[in-house]
């Protein structure tokens, strides 16, 4: 188990095998969650929350909708389509 210590205004240096496996470098933006007992570090995300509708709202389809029997049609030809000659 490693030790740190709190220095100058309240900055912690963590352990280089930490940095490395977390591949956390120079200018890496972390965030704090306190846990109760302690905190808990991880990497700031790079993308805001979204939710399935944010991000399914960008793939309308204004045609008519798909029959399953569609969809498994379509899939079989692609599957010929992809491994003809093959066997």
């Amino acid at each position: 188990m490693e030790t740190a210590r709190v220095i100058e205004h309240g900055q912690v240096v963590l352990p280089e095998f930490i940095r490395r496996i977390h591949n956390w470098n120079v200018g890496q933006e972390l965030m704090i969650v306190n846990i109760g007992e302690g905190v808990f570090l991880t990497s700031k995300t790079l993308f805001k929350p979204t939710t399935l509708n944010e991000v399914a709202g960008c793939l309308k389809y204004t045609g008519t909708a798909k029959t399953l029997e569609d969809m498994k049609q379509s899939i079989a030809k692609g599957v010929r389509k992809t491994y003809a000659g093959r066997c």
